[in-house]
């Protein structure tokens, strides 16, 4: 039987809050290994971006990168951000190491094409370097990813970080068994977004269907939910999104996803 490892990906206002950060890491690094990170930022670019007078642009939960907002989360997701969570991990007893899709060539992408929307330098995943990876967890290293890939052409790319769990998820499925743990600051997704305590603990395709017919999935729900399904077609065992706590404590209410 393939060993487990689990892929968490933490977002939301965890990453902005600095209490909710720590806790959440101090956490993370309690878990048993194997595991990998992957963690977001965009509020942190935004308002970077908002202070150099640079507008940000979201269409559908994912953002549109020029140039400028490329350097910009370039900045915030692979320096400030990734080097503060893996030097509090380092602090908590965890041995960590920040990548980006770049480092090792461990995440290959390729500029979005042009469809209805042009959203410039977005990358989407055409595969993950498993063997680096890998090898990285055998060591006792746990990885940190943060939501930058590469074309193998010297282009940077910006890439969901919800994409980022799901690729790392299906990559590894062929050496682990994976499961896939969406972390933010909600209990899951919720069928009122302003009742706390409305979460729909189980989600397959036809609920699925159901809620996108009713409005109730939008936003960055959107694309999370579409990388959920993805991966879980993609061999993944398990996906699922909720606070932190869902990590340890087995009565705690989340979301289940399944086909």
């Amino acid at each position: 039987m393939a060993q487990e490892l689990s892929i968490i990906k933490i977002g939301g206002n965890i990453i902005e809050n600095r209490t909710e950060l720590v806790a959440f890491l101090r956490l993370f690094a309690s878990l048993k290994d194997p595991k990998i990170l992957v963690h977001g930022g965009g509020k942190l670019a935004t308002q970077l971006a908002t202070k150099l007078g640079i507008e940000s642009k979201l269409v559908g939960g994912r953002r549109i990168t020029d140039a400028q907002t490329l350097e910009v989360i370039t900045m915030v997701y692979a320096g400030l951000t990734n080097k503060n969570i893996v030097a509090k991990l380092q602090a908590n007893g965890c041995d960590a190491i920040g990548l980006s899709g770049v480092d090792g060539n461990a995440i290959q992408a390729h500029k979005r094409p042009v469809k209805d929307i042009d959203y410039g330098f977005a990358g989407d995943v055409d595969g993950v370097n498993s063997p680096l990876v890998s090898t990285l967890l055998e060591r006792g290293l746990t990885p940190v990813f943060c939501a930058m890939t590469h074309d193998g052409k010297g282009q940077l790319l910006n890439t969901n970080a919800d994409t980022i769990a799901s690729e790392l998820a299906i990559g590894l499925s062929g050496i682990y068994s994976t499961t896939l743990f969406y972390c933010f600051e909600k209990k899951g997704v919720l069928m009122d977004i302003n009742k706390e305590d409305s979460v729909i603990t189980h989600i397959d395709s036809k609920k699925y269907q159901q809620l996108l017919n009713d409005d109730i999935i939008a936003e960055g729900m959107l694309p999370k939910l579409t990388n959920c399904f993805h991966a879980l077609k993609k061999n993944v065992g398990k996906v699922c999104i909720g606070h932190p706590s869902m990590l340890t404590t087995k009565d705690e209410i989340f979301t289940t996803i399944t086909l």
